[in-house]
């Protein structure tokens, strides 16, 4: 039975599936909740949906917020420790990608099973970060990017009180991205597979195509319309890319484990003997 601190993190919007079904740790965008992917187990019935809930929002809006990446990816191991046994993957969108990555790079550094494939959306590639950030600096502050990137309901940006709480934890978010300068030197060794939208002035095509430079594995990408957050149709195709390639029992990109993965166990064998 998952503890306390699991149901906490990690949310579950069906019933669960029988041991051995392939899982999906879906994290939201900056400012957003694991209710965005409350739908999704619906439509991947083959794949167990996983909604990764941070701290500060939600169910959990009196908890203290992460402001920076390290300590946020250490407290998700730890409550990811007991499950890592069971093979999973991970898909992000915009701030969501940076975690999962982040994640899987300090799995791999720790010697621990990490995610099996990558699925990443409205993103650049991190070998692009420059220190420079479209919400900094601005005149119009960090409500006028809101505004200016779209997806925030009219009703929340038209009330003063819901716009005022939606801000900080906006604020600690991007605060995750900004201030995480990290540009390892090896590639993870994991298909990733990128999902870009043409009218998305953040992390359209080009700057998701950069993905490709963090994985010794295959790449691939799905260029959608609309922009930054998806629309209806953007995600149903998003949905389907990821419930073919977890779906399929055959699909080496997430059955088979990781080239570090093997050579770990390897090792491990050859002590033990």
């Amino acid at each position: 039975m998952p503890t306390e601190r699991e149901r906490l993190w990690f949310k579950r919007f069906a019933a669960p599936l029988p041991a051995g079904t392939p899982r999906l740790l879906c994290f939201h965008y900056a400012g957003g909740s694991a209710g965005m992917f409350r739908h999704w187990p619906a439509l991947l019935g083959s794949v167990e949906v996983i909604g990764v809930q941070l701290p500060g929002r939600a169910d959990r809006f009196l908890e203290e917020r992460h402001a920076r990446m390290g300590p946020l990816v250490e407290e998700l191991i730890e409550v990811l420790r007991p499950s890592l046994g069971q093979p999973f993957a991970c898909y992000g969108s915009s701030m969501g990608a940076r975690v999962a990555w982040a994640l899987a790079h300090a799995l791999r550094d720790r010697q621990l099973p990490g995610p099996r494939a990558l699925f990443v959306a409205a993103s650049g590639g991190p070998a692009l970060d420059d220190g420079s950030w479209l919400w900094e600096d601005r005149e119009d502050g960090l409500e006028g990017y809101v505004r200016e990137m779209g997806g925030t309901p009219p009703s929340v940006l038209a009330e003063a009180s819901l716009l005022a709480a939606l801000l900080p934890i906006l604020e600690a978010d991007l605060s995750v991205l900004s201030t995480h300068d990290f540009h390892p030197e090896v590639p993870l060794d994991i298909p990733i597979h990128a999902f870009a939208a043409e009218d998305d002035a953040e992390a359209g095509p080009d700057r998701m195509r950069a993905w490709r430079n963090e994985t010794t594995a295959p790449f691939s990408m799905d260029v959608l319309s609309g922009g930054h957050f998806f629309d209806s149709a953007a995600e149903a195709t998003v949905i389907d890319s990821i419930g073919r390639a977890l779906g399929d029992p055959s699909a080496p990109t997430f059955l088979a484990p990781s080239a570090a993965e093997t050579e770990s166990r390897s090792m491990n064998e050859g002590v033990a003997k």
